[in-house]
C-alpha cells in the first residue's frame, strides 16, 4: 500500500494530461478528476480504485447506500482524509490535498451536514468565521458585512430579517443558505454539499435546490451528497453511484432513472434500461456511453 510522500502540501507544478476515455468528462472539461482512489482504515478498505469527474457549471450527484464511501470520499477531496493510492488531478494539474487548509486554496469549499455554524453568532460573524478581515489589526466590520450582503444578493437569499441576526434565530433553510454563502465567497470551484435538504420541509428544501442551481448557473462544480432521488433528479446534470467503496456507475442524468440508481445503490448493478418512448412509439433507449458499471471485483 502506497502513501502520500511528506512534505508541504501544495499543487504539483507537472501539468497531468487528460487521460481518453475515462469518465464521463474525459474531454477535457473536468474541473476534478480522481483517478484509482484507494483508502484504507486499517484492515478495512473504504474506497477501491474510484475514478470521478466534477465538472465545472455542472451538478454531479454521489449517491449510495449508507457504508458506500460517500463520506469518506468526500473527505478525500476536501483534505480531511488523504488517499493510500491514487491521483488528484485539479484543473489539469496533479495536486496532493493534505488538509482543508489546501482544498480551501485551490477553492475547494464543503458544506457538511451538520453545516458548522455558530448559533451564539450572527450572519456576518458565521460567513467570516476564522477569515475576519482586518483594517489596521482591528476588525472591519463595514467591509464584511458589504461583502456578506453581496454573497447572500447573488444568491438570491433574501428571506432573511437581517444579516445581523443570530444564526440561532434562522430556519433550517436559512442556515444552508448562510452555510452556502459562507462557502461561496471566498472565490470557491467547487462547493460539496453533504444532505443539503436532509430534515428541511417543503419551502425550505425549494429554497435549497434553487441554491443549488444558481451555484451551477454561477459556474462553480457541485457536488451534490444526497440520499433524496427526488431532489437528485430535480437538480443534478449527473450522477456518480457508489456501493461498498466502489464507483459502480457515473454518467449523464438523461442515462437514469430512480429504479436504475437504485438498483446501482442495492446491488451494484443494473439490467434496467431508461425508459424514453417518444411521440412515434419508440422503444427505450440504450443507456448512454457514460454510464458505467463498476471495476471489476476480481
Amino acid at each position: 500500500m502506497s502513501t502520500p510522500s511528506p512534505g508541504p502540501a501544495s499543487p504539483a507544478p507537472a501539468p497531468v494530461p487528460a487521460r481518453p476515455g475515462q469518465g464521463a468528462a474525459a474531454d477535457g472539461a473536468a474541473l476534478l478528476r480522481l483517478r484509482g482512489i484507494e483508502k484504507h482504515f486499517g484492515p478495512v478498505q473504504a474506497l477501491h480504485g474510484v475514478d470521478l469527474d466534477l465538472p465545472a457549471g455542472k451538478v454531479t450527484a454521489l449517491c449510495g447506500d449508507n457504508g458506500a464511501g460517500k463520506s469518506v470520499l468526500t473527505k478525500t477531496i476536501a483534505g480531511i482524509h488523504q488517499p493510500d493510492h491514487g491521483e488528484i488531478v485539479w484543473e489539469g494539474r496533479r495536486v496532493h490535498i493534505r488538509t482543508p487548509r489546501d482544498a480551501a486554496l485551490l477553492g475547494i469549499e464543503t458544506v457538511y451536514q451538520d453545516l458548522a455554524l455558530a448559533d451564539n453568532l450572527d450572519i456576518v460573524q458565521n460567513m467570516f468565521l476564522g477569515r475576519e478581515k482586518l483594517n489596521r489589526r482591528l476588525l472591519d466590520e463595514d467591509a464584511m458585512e458589504r461583502l456578506a450582503v453581496e454573497t447572500l444578493a447573488s444568491l438570491h437569499v433574501t428571506t432573511v430579517r437581517s444579516i445581523r441576526q443570530p444564526v440561532a434565530s434562522l430556519s433550517g433553510g436559512q442556515r444552508q443558505a448562510v452555510a452556502v454563502a459562507k462557502a461561496v465567497m471566498w472565490n470557491s470551484k467547487l462547493v460539496m454539499l453533504d444532505e443539503p435538504t436532509a430534515a428541511l420541509g417543503v419551502a425550505q428544501t425549494r429554497m435549497v435546490l434553487d441554491l443549488v442551481k444558481r451555484l451551477k448557473e454561477h459556474g462553480l462544480a457541485v457536488m451534490v451528497i444526497s440520499h433524496n432521488l427526488n431532489d437528485v433528479f430535480e437538480v443534478a446534470d449527473r450522477i456518480a453511484v457508489l456501493h461498498l467503496g466502489h464507483k459502480v456507475a457515473e454518467g449523464p442524468i438523461e442515462s437514469f432513472d430512480r429504479e436504475i440508481v437504485v438498483d446501482y445503490m442495492t446491488s451494484g448493478r443494473s439490467t434496467r434500461q431508461v425508459a424514453e418512448v417518444g411521440a412515434a412509439g419508440r422503444p427505450p433507449a440504450e443507456p448512454a456511453g457514460g454510464v458505467r458499471d463498476g471495476q471489476s471485483r476480481g
